[in-house]
């Protein structure tokens, strides 16, 4: 019988292709993957999806099939010592697999370390990230690497590990398993199939009776008890950096410096919290103070430059500020405005006198004829026409309601009058 002490989502760890559940796009048959294993290609590669989709496995389940030695770092506990030692095992022993977990931790003279190992054939890597690697990884390892994209369990496969966990262990088999609701099990695990396995043990071992029968309510109560346990992975990841967002939001520069501490805490890559705050910038701030995402981008680029504690002092600094900055979501909600648009109305001809004309032909054809330039006029600025046929005083832009952007509407208001209502 298994061990109790061995988690039922590694307990349930495919060991084949056959068994593995999900990424049909790169894992079915004809699927480049799925080639590429099946020819015992040896190729390096990097997996690049959400935390519980697989990529561990389907590492493991590789190193199977090439009858490749795997040898497994993660890039939070690890550095060039960890991967020299490995490399030298490699050059004494033969060919290895290296999976290298949250591979986007490391840093430039760390993912450099691998090259030559790579290049000489004594490793096979395997690098997992849950970010963009074309930002994480550089260009140098890119080159050396496939970069394959796994997505998020989908609802059915979500049910059949559960039922498949429920059908074949043995220790969940001490007691009769019926899943008669769905729904809260499956939004608690977000797609995340080491999530749901979790659940799934945690409703095992805190529910006493012999006969369990799964309910949403059940599943709500049991998470809501247990919900440092059900976390234990680190699935309030998304939680916390939920928290902090929406505090820098609602303008509480203590909560925000508080889940700052808590994110630094629980080891969380500061790229990642600083490139949420220069998405904050502008989705949240925007033109109500413009430096907000000046400062949030400098953020970022000083991160990646100071490295790691300094950094805490430099997120602290930019996390205060973007709390204490007044907020609106004005750009935002102009975009998502004008892409509706452009969805519902298609391509509409952009007007004559605003169409590049660096040809004799669009000249001919009054391409540009008629344009006014801006500046040869009073204020630099004279009524025209800029928006296609159909869509004449549609506006898409609405400042918001602080100082900075009251500026610009009184600007705008000055320039257009009555046209765009500002």
């Amino acid at each position: 019988m298994p061990s109790l002490q061995t988690p039922l989502a590694e307990r349930m760890r495919p060991k084949t292709l056959t068994d593995y559940v999900g990424q049909k796009h790169i894992t079915g048959k004809d699927a480049p993957l799925y080639k590429l294993i099946k020819n015992k290609q040896n190729q390096s590669i990097i997996f690049w999806g959400p935390p519980g989709v697989g990529k561990t496995t389907l590492a493991q389940i590789i190193a199977s099939e090439a009858d490749l030695p795997f040898y497994s770092l993660s890039a939070i506990e690890s550095g060039v010592k960890e991967v020299r030692s490995v490399i030298e095992i490699a050059k004494k022993q033969g060919q290895i697999l290296l999976f290298i977990d949250e591979i986007h931790r490391f840093n430039k003279a760390q993912q450099d370390s691998l090259l030559g190992a790579i290049e000489k054939g004594y490793i096979v890597l395997i690098g997992a990230t849950t970010e963009n690697p074309s930002f994480e990884v550089i260009n140098a390892l890119l080159s050396r690497c496939q970069i394959y994209v796994l997505e998020q369990f989908s609802k059915a496969e979500l049910m059949l590990l559960v039922q498949q966990a429920i059908a074949k262990d043995e220790i969940l088999q001490q007691k009769k398993i019926t899943v008669e609701e769905w729904d809260n099990l499956l939004q608690y695990s977000g797609g995340d199939g080491r999530k749901i396995l979790n659940l799934l043990e945690l409703i095992f071992n805190t529910t006493s009776k012999k006969d369990i029968v799964i309910t949403n309510d059940l599943v709500k109560k049991i998470v809501i008890q247990n919900i440092s346990q059900y976390d234990k992975n680190g699935e309030l990841h998304y939680d916390i950096i939920s928290a902090f967002i929406k505090s820098i939001r609602g303008s509480d520069p203590n909560a925000a410096v508080y889940y700052l501490a808590r994110m630094i805490a629980g080891g969380e890559d500061p790229k990642f919290i600083a490139r949420r705050m220069v998405i904050l910038a502008s989705e949240d701030i925007g033109n109500a103070n413009p430096n907000a995402l000046l400062l949030a981008t400098t953020t970022f680029q000083a991160v990646q430059l100071i490295g790691w504690p300094e950094s805490r002092i430099i997120l602290s600094q930019c996390a205060t500020y973007l709390a204490s900055s007044p907020k609106s979501n004005a750009a935002y909600e102009a975009i998502n405005t004008a892409q509706s648009v452009v969805k519902k109305t298609g391509d509409l001809p952009v007007p004559l006198e605003i169409r590049n004309a660096p040809t004799g032909l669009m000249k001919d054809l009054d391409y540009g004829k008629n344009y006014k330039y801006a500046h040869s006029y009073e204020n630099n600025f004279v009524p025209m026409e800029f928006m296609p046929e159909g869509l004449k005083g549609v506006k898409l832009y609405d400042p918001g309601t602080n100082a900075a952007e009251d500026k610009m509407r009184a600007y705008l208001r000055a320039c257009w009058k009555e046209k765009y209502g500002y």
